[in-house]
């Protein structure tokens, strides 16, 4: 990737960056602008604000934050890849539950339009924004040649593999519990990894407790905290066991403002209990930080790979 690219992650906030051989090389721009007094993460903050905004809200704004990225910083990007939310297909959302008024949008083509609006003509590409940092992780680690695969934890849970492969890949809704009381999911199913892991679904679970006092409240000993600190662990690592299973051991990243609560040995400990053949064994875990910039370097990487296929 030796042109510009600009990448941009959907993920609770808008962040956008310009990218040049696989380099954050401008200052990532954010919508809404972290708040100066807040001692949250950048990535914990405004976790809900893209869920009142339509389609067309989303696109403009994408295509204002590129414009200003391009004016302050001179550069002159050939592409845009767009880390999104949801079931992404050929430029299209097919569906996202944690963004449900955006169902069915043809979200390349807005935002090709919104930036031909402000005067830049360039291609959008569109992935899965878990996939964007899988891609971003690879890319930075000097992984590229290796089957790299990352959960990302947040309000919804995401599930990115780099190289990508052409499927649905909502990891995120793999079920890893047959109790049909657990219907806590975004998307509705039941016994989803989601409906564990994620921020509503443990806000619905907990009607008194926010998600960090679940975990404050399980290392003081509370036992229904315990119990769920468990559960969640387990969770994780049911997923985890069924990918390999299918694709094989490896390296499982943990990214996401909830990655945080992670610990590793649990979680060892409950994978080495689900995957017992010798030939899927072997498989780690690690908590990476920094995601917004990770998945603005991978949206931009998978764009760049979909240019360079695209003239071939």
């Amino acid at each position: 990737m030796t042109q510009d690219i600009v990448g941009v992650v959907a993920a609770g906030n808008l962040s956008a960056g310009i990218v040049h051989d696989g380099r954050l090389v401008s200052p990532v721009r954010l919508f809404p602008p972290p708040e100066e007094e807040s001692e949250l993460p950048v990535e914990q903050q405004h976790q809900s604000v893209l869920a009142s905004m339509p389609m067309e809200a989303i696109a403009d704004m994408i295509a204002e934050m590129v414009a200003g990225l391009c004016i302050d910083t001179g550069r002159d990007p050939v592409a845009l890849g767009l880390g999104f939310p949801g079931v992404i297909r050929d430029g299209v959302v097919e569906d996202s539950p944690n963004l449900k008024q955006v169902k069915g949008a043809r979200i390349a083509d807005s935002v090709a339009l919104a930036l031909a609006g402000v005067g830049l003509r360039i291609p959008v590409q569109v992935f899965n924004d878990a996939s964007a940092v899988a891609a971003g992780l690879a890319t930075m680690r000097g992984r590229t040649e290796r089957l790299t695969r990352v959960w990302t934890l947040g309000n919804g849970v995401g599930f990115g593999r780099y190289p990508i492969v052409d499927g649905i890949w909502e990891g995120g809704h793999t079920v890893v519990s047959l109790d049909p009381k657990e219907t806590f999911c975004g998307c509705g199913g039941k016994g989803h990894l989601e409906g564990i892991v994620g921020n509503r679904a443990m806000r619905l679970r907990f009607l008194d407790l926010e998600p960090e006092e679940i975990f404050e409240r399980a290392d003081y000993g509370e036992a229904r905290c315990v119990d769920f600190e468990k559960l969640w662990h387990r969770a994780i690592a049911a997923a985890s066991a069924t990918s390999i299973h299918l694709d094989g051991p490896g390296r499982f990243f943990l990214s996401g403002p909830n990655a945080r609560y992670v610990k590793i040995g649990l979680l060892n400990q409950y994978l080495h209990e689900m995957v017992t053949m010798s030939p899927l064994q072997g498989s780690v875990f690690e908590v990476v930080t920094s995601g917004i910039e990770i998945a603005i370097v991978g949206s931009a990487v998978n764009a760049a790979r979909a240019l360079s296929e695209s003239v071939r």
